[in-house]
């Protein structure tokens, strides 16, 4: 099945990167924008208390149930933003390593940020997502 996003590399810039610079989609695609993917359990606690791996798992796994009910998946993700709280770059890697291992090879532009709080009680990864499908 044909895909709506087209990822890009740019061989001018650094290939330290573990992403795709720009993405485009067709004017034709319909595009889905995700609330940010928290990692709630389906009661609504937060699952992986203290755990910056545990929690970015979980935050994959609700941002795949939210594709799925869009009629998408991850391959259809156009760009990410991992949000983290924490000031410490090795705890904003811990969960950027698991984003970036689900998406395998469709290695999306992603921007990896560290903020002070996020909105639920000792939640430390939010996962915002845009993506792009064709209607057949």
């Amino acid at each position: 099945m044909p895909r709506a996003v087209t990822l890009i590399r740019s061989a001018s810039l650094s290939d330290a990167a573990e992403y795709a610079y720009a993405a485009t989609a067709p004017a034709e695609s319909r595009l889905i924008f995700l609330a940010g993917a928290c990692p709630l359990n389906e009661d609504g606690s937060t699952a992986a208390i203290g755990d910056f791996a545990g929690q970015a798992a979980r935050a994959v796994e609700n941002m795949r149930t939210a594709l799925t009910d869009s009629g998408a998946s991850l391959r259809d993700v156009i760009s990410t933003r991992v949000l983290v709280a924490s000031r410490r770059q090795e705890d904003l890697v811990t969960a950027w390593e698991v984003v970036r291992d689900a998406f395998g090879e469709h290695d999306v532009p992603s921007t990896l940020m560290g903020v002070t709080v996020l909105g639920y009680d000792g939640q430390l990864v939010e996962i915002e997502a845009v993506a792009a499908v064709l209607d057949s």
